[in-house]
């Protein structure tokens, strides 16, 4: 199973998001910035390693909002969905097709990923307020 960490940023009540780019597992579907954990990495680190690399930006992870295990018929992932705030840095699609700031009435606009998908629903569920109430 492959573990895979990746940013809720809420941002004047939008939820940032981001395009997976042509030629990588899921292209053209929308999810939650992020990555893997490399060997050595707490879950916190990979992911604000990861969102410097593809968004040139500082974060700050907080508690983890939800984690979802998912299968693709190529492999299995562990994603976990961690509360995180910019510090320093505007994002921008470094190593992503496109990134968006959504509202919560958008947030069925797009394809996501498989993975992401229940995630969806949940935040529908709950809210934007509850990524950083809880």
């Amino acid at each position: 199973m492959i573990a895979v960490v990746a940013a809720l940023i809420v941002r004047e009540n939008r939820l940032l998001i981001a395009r997976r780019p042509e030629g990588k597992h899921m292209a053209g579907k929308w999810e939650f910035p992020g990555g893997k954990i490399e060997r050595g990495e707490t879950p916190e680190q990979a992911l604000e390693r990861e969102l410097k690399e593809e968004l040139g930006v500082k974060t700050e992870t907080g508690r983890i909002y939800h984690a979802i295990a998912h299968s693709y018929p190529e492999k299995d992932v562990l994603l976990m969905f961690y509360r995180s705030r910019l510090i320093e840095g505007e994002p921008e699609a470094i190593e992503e097709a496109e990134l968006k700031w959504i509202t919560e009435s958008e947030l069925r606009l797009y394809p996501w990923a498989e993975a992401d998908a229940p995630l969806i629903d949940l935040i529908e569920r709950e809210g934007f307020g509850a990524i950083f109430d809880n």
